[in-house]
């Protein structure tokens, strides 16, 4: 498994280091003191795994979550217990509490190693995936309601949890799928991965505008405004350019 360490303290990443030699399937491929560092590097070397402390210089690790596009299996690492729920509720897979116990390391690595196995099997045996598009239909149930609905008529996805709204005629009921699931199901030429947050249809794009830190605010024909990342508005660019 791949690991990018995100602390402040020289000496508190030294001390990950010499824990983590102790496990044969780690590799450190990156580390960071502050979360600009942090930002650039995780999106370029996007590890399986991010041991991340919560105060840094700043800003916090929580603020350096909001701000990624590509997402790791996250375990904190702090000397602070009080931030635990916070970190749960951002589907945290750990919460380790300095000095870090070797055992408490061992089993929050367990926890992505049963995490991992999975994606892996499933990747050495599944058939390629036929993707949906414009013209498909899929069926969205929210309590007693049921629709039928074709995803040409889809205006997009938007995060919420380990699930995701659907946006179709004025109506947002909740899917039970994430975000990630439903991008590898769908035709990548019609859905496009706005951010962490969004999946949008881009042929209910009306508008594109500039927005902050290079990337773009989107208007939908439905009146709906999505921000594009400033990651996820190079790659809209290299796929709408001639």
């Amino acid at each position: 498994m791949k690991l990018f360490i995100v602390e402040d303290s020289r000496l508190a990443r030294q001390e990950l280091r010499t824990l983590l030699k102790a496990h044969a399937d780690c590799e450190i491929i990156g580390e960071a003191a502050n979360v600009e560092i942090a930002l650039e590097g995780i999106e370029t070397l996007q590890p399986d795994v991010l041991l991340l402390d919560i105060h840094l210089p700043g800003a916090s690790g929580f603020e350096l979550l909001d701000k990624l596009d590509y997402m790791p299996m996250v375990i904190f690492a702090t000397a602070f217990d009080q931030h635990a729920l916070q970190a749960f509720e951002r589907n945290a897979l750990d919460y380790l509490i300095k000095p870090i116990a070797p055992e408490r390391l061992s089993q929050a690595l367990e926890r992505v190693r049963q995490r991992l196995r999975p994606s892996i099997a499933a990747t050495a045996i599944a058939a390629p995936t036929v993707k949906k598009g414009a013209d498909d239909t899929i069926f969205v149930r929210e309590g007693e309601h049921c629709w039928f609905v074709r995803l040409g008529d889809v205006s997009g996805f938007a995060v919420m949890g380990n699930y995701a709204h659907v946006w179709f005629d004025g109506k947002q009921p909740l899917l039970s799928r994430s975000l990630g699931y439903l991008e590898e199901r769908l035709d990548p030429t019609l859905f496009f991965r706005a951010s962490r947050s969004h999946l949008i249809n881009l042929k209910w794009v009306s508008s594109i505008q500039p927005a902050m830190s290079d990337g773009y605010l989107v208007t939908l024909r439905d009146g709906r405004t999505v921000e594009i990342s400033r990651r996820q508005a190079k790659v809209l660019r290299e796929t709408l350019e001639l």
